[in-house]
């Protein structure tokens, strides 16, 4: 499966969004790019980490948990060893949840 690069979230709509998907073999993340694009209100997002809920041990490994994102502003994540992680079919995928009422953009670079 490709890597789609943009994505617009709307946490009334789905709160929690698969990035990555497992088995995608992504490689190559420098940075994400969360930016909180309501005008007035904070965002409250955690980036994880997700193996399959198949597995008989399923496990989240948290970026970021319950990080509140000022109205109007982005937050950078850049750090290559950070964002490096086993996407294979037997590895992880990269999941975003965000609140109920929160609209984000995130672009994957």
């Amino acid at each position: 499966m490709a890597l789609t690069r943009y994505h617009n979230i709307i946490g009334s709509t789905q709160a929690t969004v698969s990035l990555i998907d497992i088995g995608s073999r992504v490689d190559n993340i420098n940075s994400i790019m969360i930016t909180n694009v309501h005008a007035s209100d904070e965002a409250t997002v955690s980036l994880f980490l997700q193996n399959s809920p198949a597995d008989s041990t399923p496990s989240s490994f948290h970026i970021l948990h319950d990080v509140a994102i000022p109205a109007k502003t982005s937050l950078l994540l850049d750090d290559k060893s950070l964002l490096s992680f086993n996407n294979t079919a037997n590895g992880f995928g990269l999941q975003i949840t965000v609140g109920s009422s929160d609209t984000v953009d995130i672009l994957i670079n």
